[in-house]
């Protein structure tokens, strides 16, 4: 008999506990912690209650957070193609597929964030779309690749970089403002340019197309877009010791500082209340016409000049440092990311004016690349001095500090460059207008 009792509590008790291990083994978290919050003490018929239920909420609460969708299909059988493992195509972009959208964007040396920007999967779904329809000739090119089909992407990536530079260049010219009897800003590149039309020239009243005026109107976004190609093909970063081309180094730096202005705008928005980021960005948008004259004054005044201006500009806002500078970093950013010269130029001014000298080297950069001014290396050269005299002194870098020999690189490089007449290898825009200024509350 008592073997009897003794047989009969052992198979009740293996049937109360075989399955809620088989439940928390097969919901995991989801389940673990049902488990934590109402099943501890319970006898076992309510365990095989709460594991049913558990194992049928598991499959709702999955398909909540991911849902299946097909552009997620769309995603994952593209990156399964270039060989970035993200599983089963069902739609449900998960830890698998962040990962291997994290190899997708390490491979192509995008910042590795384990989410697709616009570009990123327009790239990855359209060059996909091209290989499928490619045939035989996809075929070859993966044949004669070293890096198999994943060099495709590369490939692709090159040919459409050079599309959408000639589509954005196009799509401007028609916004080109009419010309206006006032002095503009030339860009000179033509190598017999004379001191005149170094320093502006008068726009006829004229019908007259003036070629020698506002010259071009490229996007600043799709210039770094060219660059990264142009780093990525050469391996990396210039460095002082491998540095050939100053043009191509001050291009990196250059776009490297845009990447980290646009990250800080971010982070600023963030924390600012009461204000939606459009509605932010339509508030540095009016910013502007503000500061159009002084961005224009560039290229045609000396820095000391330029800054007496703005310092002057700046009496008149009536904002206290703090808030002018804050307003001044979120519109930069803002100038950045929409492409608004005027924005982005007045309000690295701004900063520069208010004793924040590192800035300078931001119109170092406008002026030696021609966006958002004329194309004027030798009066760049004063700018970056301003803004390296400024680290040297011990002001703390805010363009990518983890790069130790930036300062230098960018000396050399701008004194390379200086009083070379010679056009830059890379698109050369000039700036693109809106039509004052904004004032942002930051809580820390």
């Amino acid at each position: 008999m008592f073997f009897k009792y003794l047989t009969g509590a052992i198979l009740g008790a293996s049937v109360a506990v075989i399955p809620a291990e088989q439940a928390e083994a097969d919901a995991g978290d989801f389940i673990a912690g049902a488990i934590i919050g109402g099943i501890v003490g319970a006898n076992a018929k309510k365990q095989r209650r709460t594991t049913t239920r558990s194992r049928t909420y598991r499959k709702k609460a999955t398909r909540s957070r991911l849902p299946s969708t097909q552009e997620g299909r769309n995603i994952q059988a593209s990156l399964n193609y270039f060989g970035f493992n993200a599983g089963t195509v069902d739609g449900q972009l998960g830890q698998r597929t962040r990962n291997a959208v994290s190899q997708y964007q390490a491979y192509l040396g995008y910042p590795v964030t384990g989410q697709l920007s616009a570009f990123e999967q327009n790239l990855l779904t359209t060059s996909y779309n091209r290989a499928q329809a490619g045939g035989y000739a996809v075929q070859q090119q993966v044949a004669s690749n070293r890096d198999g089909t994943r060099g495709l992407l590369k490939t692709y990536r090159s040919e459409m970089a050079g599309t959408q530079t000639q589509q954005t260049t196009v799509a401007l010219a028609p916004q080109q403002p009419a010309p206006a009897p006032t002095t503009t800003v030339v860009a000179a590149t033509a190598p017999l340019a004379t001191a005149s039309l170094l320093a502006g020239a008068v726009a006829p009243s004229t019908g007259l197309p003036n070629f020698m005026g506002a010259g071009s109107q490229a996007s600043l976004a799709s210039h770094c877009n060219t660059v990264s190609l142009i780093t990525n093909t050469n391996g990396g970063f210039t460095t002082l010791a491998n540095m050939a081309d100053p043009n191509v180094a001050i291009n990196e730096q250059f776009c490297l500082a845009r990447t980290y202005a646009i990250a800080k705008s971010e982070e600023l928005v963030s924390k600012i209340q009461g204000f939606t980021p459009d509605q932010i960005a339509q508030q540095c948008e009016g910013f502007g016409p503000a500061m159009k004259d002084h961005v224009s004054s560039l290229s045609l005044k000396s820095r000391e000049a330029v800054v007496a201006d703005v310092s002057s500009f700046i009496l008149t806002t009536g904002m206290s440092p703090a808030q002018l500078g804050g307003t001044a970093r979120i519109c930069m950013g803002v100038g950045y990311r929409t492409d608004n010269m005027d924005v982005a130029v007045g309000s690295a001014l701004l900063l520069f004016a208010m004793g924040e000298g590192v800035y300078g080297e931001l119109m170092g950069h406008h002026l030696s690349q021609g966006f958002g001014t004329a194309r004027r290396v030798d009066m760049a050269q004063g700018w970056y001095q301003a803004g390296l005299a400024a680290v040297d002194t011990g002001a703390a870098a805010v363009f990518v500090p983890g790069q130790p020999e930036r300062t230098e690189l960018i000396r050399a490089a701008s004194q390379r460059m200086s009083g070379v007449p010679a056009a830059a290898t890379l698109p050369q825009p000039v700036p693109a207008s809106t039509g004052g200024l904004p004032t942002f509350s930051i809580s820390e």
